[in-house]
């Protein structure tokens, strides 16, 4: 069979990866191409899938943990099995905002996929703000194994600010390339950067596994607004958590309301599609645990 590209979004909790793989959704409906899209959730609501309104076809969730680590047969059987049956044109896979991409991309390197897909590339994004703070030591890995680095939330920060921040992601990748975005709106073209000297075909090491490694450990708790609640009643419930990330749909006098929220900075806005009853009222909150790691041998 035809062998394809595929493309390995990382990055940190909040980054705009979902953002991302919506555009090169809506891109991939636009101009006929058809788009396999393999994601995996931090949590198990199914939010994500309610955002991209991705359909049946082509995209499989892999809920409730990192895909580097605990789910790694079942993403390499997955991916086998969308490739094989979907036959798309290209491949997109998601990763969690905790998962180490360098870790995903060597899968792709050993048989089966490595006669299934033609070219990967770890496209990591990044939020601008972030970028200029204390990085940890899953951020640092994750920019480490990019091909490509999208500084994203770039309205959110100020010129210089920008500078500082690509200088320092310069340094982290290794030179790679970088595309300042806002929104993740980027021409799908670019993210599939030439490789004129075969560098990235000459990584794919068959023989390579996933080193030992340590996340961060994060747990999550998922919050309830059965009732319509006003929204600067959500909004306070939801900072109080003091949480990394949230995500999730709530209904509001003004009607049903998607709610993002990364760090202190939580929005509600219209959702850009149908939202399922469902999924209506939960809101999934993830907390870093002090002073705790997960170990992966």
């Amino acid at each position: 069979m035809r062998a394809v590209p595929a493309l390995i979004v990382g990055g940190y909790l909040g980054s705009g990866k979902t953002t991302l793989v919506s555009h090169l959704l809506a891109h991939a409906h636009r101009e006929g191409v058809k788009l396999a899209i393999v994601s995996n959730e931090f949590g198990d609501t199914g939010i994500d899938r309610a955002l991209l309104d991705a359909g049946e076809e082509g995209f499989v969730e892999l809920d409730g943990g990192c895909v580097c680590c605990r789910l790694s047969d079942t993403l390499s059987e997955t991916l086998e099995a969308i490739l094989t049956t979907a036959k798309p044109d290209r491949l997109v896979l998601e990763t969690s905002g905790v998962a180490l991409p360098g870790e995903v991309v060597v899968q792709f390197w050993r048989p089966p996929l490595r006669q299934l897909v033609t070219d990967e590339v770890v496209v990591v994004v990044v939020d601008a703000e972030r970028a200029g703070g204390e990085l940890d030591e899953t951020f640092l890995e994750q920019v480490e194994a990019a091909d490509l680095v999208l500084l994203n939330k770039c309205d959110l920060v100020d010129e210089a600010g920008l500078d500082a921040a690509e200088a320092r992601l310069n340094a982290l990748s290794g030179g790679q390339p970088l595309i300042r975005t806002t929104q993740c709106e980027v021409d799908p073209e670019l993210l599939y950067p030439p490789d004129p000297e075969g560098l990235r075909q000459r990584r794919r090491d068959p023989d390579a596994t996933p080193h030992a490694h340590t996340h961060e450990a994060f747990n999550t708790t998922e919050l309830a607004f059965p009732d319509v609640t006003p929204a600067d009643r959500i909004l306070a419930e939801v900072a109080a958590m003091g949480a990394v990330r949230a995500k999730g749909f709530v209904r509001t006098p003004e009607g049903v309301r998607v709610l993002q929220g990364v760090g202190q900075r939580i929005q509600l806005s219209v959702p850009p599609n149908p939202v399922d009853p469902a999924l209506v009222g939960r809101v999934v909150v993830i907390h870093r645990v002090a002073g705790a790691v997960a170990h992966h041998p």
